[in-house]
């Protein structure tokens, strides 16, 4: 299959990778959006989980990362619910980990274990093992959050692709993990993730989208309009559930208008501070950024 990505433009895509992605479980990812409900107050916040997963297969695959790892990469967002992280907030989540409970589960689904089979792998690989170019524990690198802080900037005007492109012409693997090849880049992933935190995780707007829409949801739940199982479909199927009741319907349309929003008045969602500290390869070894001197 051909497929052209925002980020890392046209690849080829065939074999355990392309069958993953044509499942009907990875295609319902295409209708879950990356942002929770950010969409529904910003129209360029569009982006899915669908696209981030097959992204940071590509990015993996452009480092030269093995064909498990990409395997990994595809299926680290498979058990995602509708909105994306919204689940954690109606749920009182703190660590936002509903989608990682459920992981097990998806991978061990026929439709996904017979493919792996089919190619030589099983699911208790993906479940068991690591894989520290798809993961890596703050403050380092890893595809994971490459991707989401490029794709979110990117989506949401913060970046644009000729900064994206040359930041990944300085990207590299050492010892198997991803590491920069200069101190630019590493000061400009850094000051992005920064940007990312500080302007879209804790955007005004965007924390009042995914907490008025968690509070619906909430009511939902409360009401008999929807189940905790609706969540396991896309966002439409919650969207059209909502819009069946008038009085839902209402208060979905008041957080698309920001009927209510009020900058002054503090988010109830709680969003971690968070930082990056890159490691940049110089002379065959590696430093991380902030233990070289400027």
């Amino acid at each position: 299959m051909q497929y052209t990505d925002a980020i890392y433009g046209s690849y080829e895509i065939e074999g355990v990778c392309a069958e993953i992605i044509q499942s009907k479980l990875f295609q319902r990812l295409k209708t879950i959006h990356q942002g929770g409900a950010n969409f529904l107050v910003d129209s360029r916040l569009q982006h899915t989980r669908y696209e981030h997963s097959i992204g940071v297969m590509l990015l993996i695959r452009r480092l030269g990362g093995d064909e498990k790892e990409q395997i990994a990469a595809l299926l680290h967002d498979i058990s995602h619910t509708a909105f994306s992280h919204v689940i954690d907030y109606v749920l009182d989540i703190r660590d936002e980990s509903f989608h990682e409970e459920w992981y097990e589960t998806f991978v061990s689904y026929p439709e996904i274990s017979s493919i792996l089979q089919a190619n030589g792998y099983t699911s208790q690989q993906f479940i068991q093992e690591n894989f520290p170019l798809l993961e890596q524990p703050l403050p380092r690198l890893c595809a994971d959050r490459v991707d989401y802080t490029l794709r979110d900037l990117y989506h949401a005007e913060l970046i644009n692709s000729t900064e994206i492109d040359f930041f990944l012409s300085h990207l590299s693997i050492h010892e198997n993990r991803m590491v920069v090849t200069s101190k630019e880049s590493a000061r400009w992933i850094k000051a992005s993730y920064t940007i990312l935190n500080e302007d879209y995780f804790h955007k005004k707007e965007n924390l009042f989208a995914n907490q008025k829409f968690a509070e619906l949801l909430r009511e939902g739940l409360g009401r008999k309009l929807l189940l905790e199982s609706d969540f396991f479909q896309d966002d439409q199927h919650i969207i059209n559930l909502l819009e069946f009741d008038m009085y839902t319907k209402i208060k979905l349309e008041r957080i698309r208008t920001m009927t209510d929003f009020d900058p002054a008045i503090p988010s109830t969602i709680i969003v971690k501070k968070r930082e990056l500290n890159p490691e940049i390869i110089q002379g065959g070894k590696t430093y991380f950024l902030n233990t070289i001197p400027s």
